[in-house]
């Protein structure tokens, strides 16, 4: 089993390099640190890379950028046939997309093409997984009735309670620029599977979280919030009262998804993939759980204006990828997420 990632040394990507590295005969990754240039130096990659090179044995790394599709196809001749590729980098930021649109979609966009083209050509026979979002439906889940509890936002029907399923629809809603290139990459990737017969899987996620995040305020919610909370630093919150909520994934969990996919392919598969009903969290209701924690109270302020295009309430329905994969679960809870990422981020503070 020979495997491809992009973003490699990003959350998911390198989660995914040590989990196959354990499994398969070759790991290649790119990752040229584009989240450094994106969010400044505390979203530097490099120490993530390090621990990998350090750790792993079948791991090969180049920092070959996805919009350059010359360099992709000469990496995918030189080092394919890939059995399993899968497509982690990207922009991943609402705010700075609106700051560089450019960048944005010919990362965001174009890059996809770009490695599912190199898919194509060299490695046709690949299962090919793109990490999409749920952004991608835009604020259409905002328009589902809700309900306002003491500490978060709550679905107001029954028939809602355990989340947003893939039907919700993708057109007429607000994006952010930042969804919209997320959107042309979703569509298109569905495509080649269904135009070219390719094994792709879109999987549309709600929030990614581990100990392996270079998080920073634009991106990296939990693992952000524990970092200020630890650094005694002021979180902002934009809107909702801070009621707004999120179901939380770890990365081990989606490295375990991506394995039964192409243990199982399909032809241009969409699910949403997230931590669920179980794994979900307004912001107040983790600044409640990390104070618990480690006995810090966080300092937070509030700002009236939502993100634009940001959801009120969301979590993954998950029934559809558990019937097509029912040897699939979730193995780390809320609290198990919590505190790995605690103790990982006072391990790199203190060292």
């Amino acid at each position: 089993m020979k495997v491809f990632i992009t973003g490699s040394s990003g959350l998911i990507g390198s989660e995914l390099v040590s989990y196959f590295d354990q499994r398969a005969m070759s790991v290649v990754g790119t990752d040229n640190n584009m989240r450094a240039d994106f969010f400044g130096p505390e979203a530097d990659t490099r120490w993530n890379l390090r621990r990998l090179m350090e750790t792993t044995r079948h791991f090969r790394t180049y920092d070959t950028d996805v919009r350059d599709h010359q360099a992709l196809r000469r990496l995918f001749q030189e080092e394919g046939p890939f059995d399993l590729v899968v497509h982690c980098a990207a922009q991943p930021s609402h705010d700075l997309a609106a700051r560089r649109p450019l960048d944005d979609f010919g990362i965001n966009a174009t890059g996809t093409l770009n490695v599912l083209e190199a898919t194509r050509q060299r490695s046709p026979d690949a299962v090919f997984v793109h990490m999409s979002t749920n952004k991608v439906y835009g604020d259409a889940p905002n328009e589902l009735p809700l309900k306002e509890l003491p500490q978060r936002w709550e679905y107001a029907r029954e028939e809602d309670f355990v989340g947003i399923g893939e039907q919700m629809r993708i057109d007429s809603s607000k994006h952010s620029i930042f969804g919209a290139s997320k959107v042309a990459a979703d569509v298109m990737v569905q495509e080649y599977g269904r135009y070219f017969g390719m094994k792709t899987c879109c999987l549309r996620c709600g929030c990614l979280t581990g100990p392996n995040h270079s998080a920073v305020e634009l991106h990296g919610f939990l693992s952000y919030l524990v970092k200020i909370q630890l650094q005694e630093s002021t979180y902002q919150i934009y809107g909702y009262k801070g009621k707004q909520v999120r179901d939380n994934i770890h990365s081990y969990d989606v490295a375990t998804a991506i394995e039964a996919i192409y243990r199982h392919p399909r032809v241009a598969a969409v699910y949403n993939l997230g931590g669920g009903r179980a794994n979900s969290c307004s912001i107040l209701e983790a600044f409640q759980t990390v104070e618990k924690l480690t006995g810090k109270k966080v300092k937070y302020q509030y700002h009236e204006r939502p993100r634009e295009g940001d959801h009120v309430c969301y979590i993954s329905n998950l029934a559809r990828f558990q019937s097509h994969y029912p040897e699939w679960t979730i193995t780390r809870s809320l609290n198990d997420i919590f505190v790995e990422i605690i103790k990982a981020w006072q391990e790199r503070l203190n060292s």
